[in-house]
């Protein structure tokens, strides 16, 4: 059996002779030109041992919604866990109340063959699907304006035990993106700060909260959407900024996450010239590449591809498949209608040759050894996840000391 590990690449920015800027700080390593980036190597099975049927591992790298579902006997509920999904994610429509959210996901973990990740959005503020279960919360902006980093930790660490206990593991924040501008901006108050060792800091001080609970945290979203003004949900657009400016200032918070041990990292449909001018970074191996460079060993993670940015241009068998090609470990879709068309696109982009075999695998292993399950009967592949250091100078309370207006 073998280890999925990937390790940190030493990098070097401007070549011999050209006019770089200065380099990022020496404790944000910087990645690598896009013309340098490659994809990390996978790494072979064993031969004695037999890996899950290809359908099984296809749907393990799904994450999909149920719209409008609130029961787990509900009709697509049970479709999309008898196909095997790697996860459901679950937004404001699934939640009524505390006590319905509990009977939900446990009822959808009863179902499944293996453990299931139950997910939700909920970064406090104007983005908080699971606000029936957890109560209303200040934006990020105000959390990071009014109160101390521990204190964001404490609101956290709330937050995070209200959705574990209604079944809840994986919570899609904190937003590492930097952003000062109109608070209704497309990340707008979303973001902790413009700066960007101050959305670092009080981004982690969120996601230490959530692990405090025992909810894992997704940081997104990679490789930076605060310099976006336009609604992803709607269109992609190009982020005109080179990889020496980005490493010196969006890259900045996501670096620091990864040395802190994230486990998960979201991928965004922006499309950066830099890396790839033709393609939304959750669908370019750049993108992928320059995060793995950065020293990321844990689940990489797309944005929903039902958003326009994406399905206008790919149907979603197309861009699951383009995805884990890409990169991609776990491909996010909010409309779990299209799961078991995504499942064959992918069986049958395997079977074509469109898509390794062995990158599917490895894609399944992670997502496998993220909701708890064996990632060895999965993929025949050992998966050692990143998990989230503690911060000696921020110890979680019991709840805020902030009395947030």
């Amino acid at each position: 059996m073998l280890a999925v590990t990937l390790g940190a690449v030493p990098i070097a920015w401007a070549a011999a002779g050209s006019d770089a800027p200065d380099p990022a700080p020496a404790a944000a390593p910087a990645p690598a030109p896009a013309a340098d980036l490659v994809p990390s190597a996978t790494p072979e099975p064993t031969p004695t041992c037999t890996p899950a049927p290809l359908e099984q591992r296809a749907a393990a790298v799904l994450v999909v919604g149920l719209p409008g579902v609130t029961r787990a006997d509900d009709p697509l509920a049970q479709q999309v866990v008898a196909l095997g999904v790697g996860g459901v994610f679950l937004a404001g429509g699934n939640a009524r109340s505390t006590e319905q959210v509990t009977a939900l996901t446990a009822g959808l973990r009863a179902a499944a063959a293996r453990p299931l990740l139950v997910a939700t959005d909920e970064e406090s503020g104007r983005v908080a699907h699971m606000r029936e279960v957890v109560g209303p919360g200040p934006s990020p902006r105000r959390m990071a304006a009014q109160g101390s980093p521990d204190d964001v930790r404490a609101r956290a660490a709330t937050t995070g035990q209200a959705l574990s206990a209604a079944g809840v593991g994986l919570d899609l924040a904190p937003v590492l993106d930097l952003d000062d501008g109109p608070s209704t901006g497309v990340i707008g108050d979303r973001s902790f700060s413009a700066d960007p060792e101050e959305a670092a800091t009080y981004g982690l001080a969120y996601a230490r909260g959530l692990a405090d609970a025992g909810v894992t945290s997704a940081v997104k979203h990679f490789p930076g959407h605060g310099r976006s003004a336009v609604d992803s949900h709607r269109e992609s657009s190009l982020v005109d900024a080179g990889l020496d400016e980005l490493a010196a200032t969006d890259l900045l918070p996501f670096q620091r996450a990864v040395d802190a041990g994230a486990p998960v990292v979201m991928l965004n449909h922006l499309q950066y010239p830099a890396l790839d001018p033709d393609l939304p970074a959750s669908l370019s191996p750049r993108a992928y590449a320059l995060l793995r460079d950065m020293g990321f060993q844990g689940v990489a993670m797309t944005d929903s591809v039902g958003m326009g940015a994406v399905n206008l241009r790919w149907d979603f068998p197309d861009a699951a498949v383009q995805a884990v090609a890409a990169g991609a470990d776990a491909v996010l879709a909010t409309d779990g209608n299209h799961a078991t068309r995504m499942r064959d696109g992918l069986v049958a982009a395997v079977q074509g040759g469109a898509l390794p075999e062995a990158r599917l695998s490895e894609a399944a292993a992670r997502v496998t050894a993220l909701a708890g399950g064996d990632p060895v009967a999965m993929s025949c592949l050992e998966v050692d996840l990143p998990e989230l250091a503690p911060d000696a100078g921020q110890a979680a309370a019991a709840g805020a000391t902030t009395a947030w207006p």
